[in-house]
């Protein structure tokens, strides 16, 4: 994501698989596909529903007699179809907020990538659409690798399965979501889903 920006600096090395992903020779295009990103804020591009979702397909040279279907597809797995089928035309950025966040995960998934980023989607949502948000997770979670930034204590326990505690930059610990709410090791960590802080 930062590979344009001038000043950004970089550490260390990250991995996907056996691919070091900041390597200079590596096509960033082709990173994006394998790693798809949900922001905070639902960003629906300025386009109709049905383009939203076909802008990355046809980008990636997908064949233009599957669109249609990988679309309907997408749609359906991110609880959005029924609402949307009769209105594909329509500018998603019509759309509630709630259907714009499902419509961005959606856009995410047409693409099949590898691993899902999603950083604190629930957080500019009502508590409804913030439910149908974790259950789209949930079922999603079969067939991705989903990280999660969130600060919402009760949301991590509901929807994750291994849990990392990081505090002013630093991983302080990493477990099953059961050992972090229930068990934790270090006293931050106690601390911190203890609600003393945060």
């Amino acid at each position: 994501m930062h590979d344009l920006t001038p000043d950004a600096r970089i550490e260390g090395k990250l991995f996907l698989d056996d691919l070091d992903l900041y390597d200079k020779n590596n096509s960033v295009t082709d990173i994006r596909k394998r790693i798809g990103m949900v922001f905070q804020k639902p960003n629906p591009l300025p386009k109709s529903i049905y383009e939203n979702l076909a802008y990355a397909l046809k980008i990636h040279n997908y064949p233009k007699n599957e669109i249609s279907d990988l679309i309907e597809n997408a749609l359906k797995e991110s609880f959005l179809w029924d609402e949307v089928k009769d209105e594909l035309k329509k500018p998603a950025v019509k759309l509630s907020g709630g259907q714009q966040q499902r419509l961005c995960i959606a856009r995410t998934v047409v693409l099949r990538p590898e691993v899902i980023l999603m950083d604190e989607p629930c957080s500019a949502l009502d508590p409804i659409s913030t439910k149908k948000i974790e259950e789209l997770i949930l079922k999603l979670k079969k067939d991705f690798t989903i990280v999660i930034v969130t600060h919402n204590m009760q949301q991590a326990q509901r929807i994750s399965e291994k849990v990392a505690f990081m505090y002013l930059g630093e991983l302080i610990e990493f477990d099953t979501c059961d050992n972090i709410f229930n068990q934790p090791k270090n006293e931050l960590t106690q601390r911190y889903v203890g609600g003393d802080f945060g």
